[in-house]
């Protein structure tokens, strides 16, 4: 098999940049590839004109319809629903109150009609009094047991085999990849790194609060139920400066509730790189962008072209979708 492969050696401090037809396999060979691979080559190549240190080259992704399905609804609300109906017992005022109501009939819907007010109060109710030993185990316990409900596959395979292929041709570049989520930091630093090669420290996330208590002379962390900050449109870019402390390079979404994040991303000086997925693909995934009730993508498709971001067809760019099984 022919392969048109071009290595550049940068320096002994900086990585090789390899240049080949086979790079990013999952991804149809046309113009969103393409510029993918035209931006990293640009920045990484020693003596371009946009060349851009290894110490700069900082990427973001977010989770939840970027790096793994968020379908029917985020998998972290799947997991909170089943600790409501695990702990139940332990609580019968639920059988009255809302959301938790809904939850216990199985009306989903319903159950997040709040919004993202609701959800955190599902959220801090389910893990308040754990500590973060406890949350960890919880958390792993149902990893390696929930299955999603369409494809009964384990959530942690219902990633994005394209997605896998960049964060590893990015690092590959000296590209350090973070990942940026309104999920719970918590919940992500759990499999980010054996799913994703990102390892905790480089996982940016929502939170509760948690505060140090001895029990039993053992020192713990333990969370209580009071809202620490949420990584979504407006807080994505204050996560970013919090957790990070520079403006990346690269951003990646699907939603409107990463607008601001590409935003911020893109206004900075020099080469910048933003990119939105558009779910496209009703037969392999799900297709679904406006009006849907998670990943609304509206804004960001309004406003991509002006912006320079590139906008993924899901159907149309993507040779597969998930890892074969």
């Amino acid at each position: 098999m022919k392969l048109a492969c071009l290595i550049l050696i940068l320096s002994a401090s900086s990585p090789v940049v390899v240049r080949s037809e086979e790079l990013l396999p999952s991804w149809n060979k046309n113009g969103t590839r393409e510029a993918i691979i035209t931006f990293v080559e640009k920045v990484a190549k020693e003596g371009s004109p946009d060349f851009v240190p290894v110490r700069d080259r900082i990427a973001v992704f977010d989770n939840d319809g970027c790096l793994w399905a968020e379908q029917p609804v985020y998998f972290q609300a799947i997991y909170i629903f089943d600790r409501i109906k695990a702990l139940a017992p332990q609580h019968p005022e639920w059988k009255e109150k809302e959301p938790f109501a809904s939850v216990l009939k199985g009306d989903l819907k319903s159950a997040l009609a709040g919004g993202e007010h609701a959800l955190l109060e599902m959220a801090m109710a389910t893990h308040a009094g754990l500590t973060t030993d406890e949350f960890n185990e919880a958390v792993r316990d149902w990893l390696s047991s929930a299955r999603h409900p369409k494809t009964g596959r384990p959530f942690t395979e219902m990633v994005y085999q394209p997605m896998l292929e960049l964060l590893d041709y990015l690092r590959a570049n000296g590209f350090k990849t973070f990942i940026v989520s309104g999920g719970g930091i918590d919940f992500l630093r759990l499999f980010a790194e054996d799913v994703y090669g990102v390892p905790p420290h480089q996982v940016v996330g929502s939170s509760v609060k948690a505060k140090y208590e001895l029990r039993d002379g053992r020192p713990v962390l333990v969370k209580i139920p009071e809202l620490d900050f949420i990584d979504d449109k407006e807080g994505k870019p204050v996560g970013i400066h919090q957790h990070i402390g520079q403006r990346p390079l690269m951003a990646f979404g699907n939603s409107d509730g990463d607008f601001q994040m590409l935003e911020w991303t893109t206004a900075g000086t020099g080469p910048r790189f933003g990119l939105l997925v558009h779910h496209t693909d009703a037969d392999r995934e799900w297709a679904y962008d406006r009006e849907s009730h998670v990943g609304r993508l509206s804004r960001g498709l309004d406003e991509a072209a002006q912006r320079g971001w590139i906008v993924v067809d899901m159907k149309e760019d993507w040779k597969t979708i998930f890892p074969a099984e």
